[in-house]
């Protein structure tokens, strides 16, 4: 039953995405020929003012069929020297509107981390974690924390001038910076002390690590805190601004070292993660499981806008750099030169699905 809640906690994000591009291209006059929801051999459908909306088989996504995506193509076949179309079509657009219709359903996956981000601001929800007594094993290799001086039962209570109330906190300091020099201040028999500590890269996940663990003697129970209407929405956006911001770095961090088959997950762990998160989340509770499942559909939102803005051909990211490229020189670019530059973002897609499949090839054999 988890595989089912995945696939369609991933199926609505897709869809949501779709319906991005459905919008914008009916607000700049492009023609919707079809909108599905689901993909393959067409259940239902309905047109409606020319856009022939369908209920899908396969519910893995969705598509927006727009006029003209296929002229591309032809202009291949032909040996055009450029595409062209008829005014409500993709190409015939200008294309500072053909770009804003490709930014569109990133954008939209954006909203919808805001909007999950200011449902869990507005509900808040209690969690248990430890304080920010730590403790260090001594009979261990590496430990970066106690390299430069801390000891077990030292309070960890600022790092990088941040206050660190818990365990938690902690947690979520270090591991979004591996391999950085932290100033850490902690409090060892009521004085301060401050120590300049290089986390390690875990290359496992990606993750910082100091070398530390809790104290788990000394459990916490904590809720967070609950806003109202505006304040729910201004801390939902400034949420989803930090999760862009962080998954960009760990983008950049899959350069280090790192390993690869662990931190790419592939689409059926992704499915999985999201099964289990709705089948554990909600047996513990409709607020629990609420808030735990917007949590990962958030996180998972955000990362399909950067992946899809990410400047390679047959992304929204290269159509939109094409349009750019395409008002900077004031003419259209050669349909071969595109066609071309495609082998390259294919290639890279190709690559990271390959990762990502060898990853939960791995992962559900290691189970």
């Amino acid at each position: 039953m988890k595989w089912l809640y995945g696939i369609l906690c991933l199926f609505f994000l897709i869809v949501f995405h779709e319906f991005g591009h459905f919008i914008a291209a009916k607000l700049f006059g492009v023609k919707v020929e079809s909108f599905s929801i689901g993909f393959g051999p067409v259940l239902l459908h309905r047109t409606v003012r020319g856009t022939d909306y369908r209920l899908s088989l396969i519910p893995l996504g969705g598509y927006c069929g727009m006029k003209g995506e296929k002229d591309f193509q032809k202009a291949i076949e032909e040996k055009l020297p450029q595409v062209g179309g008829d005014a409500d079509s993709l190409y015939g657009i200008h294309p500072f509107k053909r770009a804003l219709i490709g930014f569109a359903g990133p954008f939209f996956n954006f909203i919808f981390s805001v909007i999950a981000c200011a449902f869990i601001n507005g509900i808040g929800y209690t969690y248990y974690t430890y304080s920010n007594k730590i403790l260090i094993n001594d009979q261990v290799t590496s430990s970066a924390a106690r390299d430069a001086g801390i000891i077990s039962g030292d309070q960890i209570i600022s790092i990088n001038g941040k206050t660190i109330e818990d365990f938690s906190n902690l947690i979520e300091e270090v591991s979004i910076r591996p391999d950085e020099d932290l100033l850490i201040r902690v409090l060892r028999d009521g004085k301060e002390l401050e120590f300049t500590v290089h986390t390690e890269l875990d290359k496992s996940t990606g993750s910082g690590k100091l070398g530390v663990a809790a104290d788990t003697s000394d459990v916490l129970e904590k809720e967070s805190p609950r806003y109202g209407f505006f304040g729910a929405i201004g801390h939902g956006f400034i949420d989803a601004i930090k999760t862009a911001a962080l998954t960009i770095k760990s983008i950049g961090i899959l350069f280090k070292g790192v390993d690869m088959d662990n931190a790419v997950s592939g689409p059926a762990r992704v499915t999985e993660m999201l099964g289990s998160t709705v089948k554990n989340g909600f047996s513990e509770g409709f607020r629990v499981g609420f808030v735990s499942l917007m949590s990962l559909m958030s996180v998972i939102s955000i990362s399909l806008f950067i992946m899809n803005l990410l400047p390679i051909p047959i992304l929204d990211g290269g159509l939109i750099l094409i349009a750019f490229i395409e008002i900077i020189i004031r003419r259209r670019i050669n349909p071969r030169i595109q066609y071309y530059v495609q082998f390259i973002g294919l290639a890279f897609i190709a690559l990271l699905f390959i990762i990502g499949v060898k990853g939960d090839i791995l992962y559900f054999i290691k189970k």
